[in-house]
């Protein structure tokens, strides 16, 4: 199987399993991850999310070229996989718990668009990074450039995009393309998503539903915010919450 997940202590691990062509994804590989994305966001024994690579050094390639030179010219099959890759990626941007790409080896393409999605992008030295759809002469989705230049910036994004070039992880962090670099992107991943989990998920998901809004442009409070606010103080364990941070300031 090309994509699996394993939950664990709250942590569902989404891990993608084509070695043989680099976790390189084809249409119907994309849908499973879609649906195990959608899985593990309804699940409530779920409080974080890591998107892994089923070998070492290896993340995700993108898109299959062979499925797509096999399949091109079907405008249903065009349809399905634009699809397809936009539910993956919105739904990790819109997972109200945390998401984090723990990244070892290429991720190019599609699987740099999947890491883009994720509130945190851990590389090992190794890992390669590009948004190659030039190269082919694709047009990138509006919604993957909004992300790419969102977490960049316009002109990082811009210079990216029309070279097609790839970058180490070196140039990568220094961008901003990546939060951390170390030797085992998974077992650090993991270390965060248990600080994470440990955390308020009521504050988790309302700081992510605000970077959303603004993101869209709205960056005033409105009823929504506001209720997020008030509703915090209500919320189960706030206030032992609330007496442990008087007890260790005591």
């Amino acid at each position: 199987m090309s994509i699996g997940m394993q939950v664990e202590g709250g942590i569902a691990t989404i891990t993608i399993d084509r070695p043989l062509r680099k976790n390189a994804l084809r249409l119907e590989d994309w849908e499973a991850l879609a649906a195990q994305i959608e899985e593990a966001k309804a699940s409530l024994a779920v409080r974080a999310i890591i998107l892994t690579g089923g070998k070492p050094g290896q993340f995700c390639a993108g898109a299959d070229i062979h499925d797509i030179a096999a399949n091109r010219e079907d405008a249903g099959w065009r349809a399905r996989k634009f699809a397809a890759v936009r539910a993956c990626n919105r739904g990790l941007w819109e997972a109200d718990i945390a998401v984090i790409a723990a990244i070892d080896g290429d991720c190019i393409g599609g699987g740099c668009g999947l890491a883009l999605a994720c509130d945190l992008r851990i590389a090992t030295p190794q890992s390669r990074f590009g948004v190659t759809p030039a190269k082919l002469g694709i047009a990138y989705s509006r919604f993957d450039t909004h992300l790419l230049a969102a977490t960049v910036g316009v002109a990082e994004a811009r210079r990216l995009l029309l070279t097609a070039a790839l970058i180490d992880t070196e140039e990568a962090c220094r961008i901003g393309l990546i939060h951390e670099i170390t030797d085992n992107a998974l077992r650090r991943a993991r270390d965060l998503a248990r600080t994470l989990i440990a955390n308020s998920g009521h504050s988790i998901a309302a700081t992510k539903q605000h970077l959303r809004a603004i993101a869209s442009g709205t960056v005033d409070d409105d009823e929504e915010s506001r209720s997020l606010f008030e509703d915090s103080y209500v919320q189960p364990g706030f206030a032992e919450r609330i007496a442990q941070f008087l007890t260790r300031k005591a």
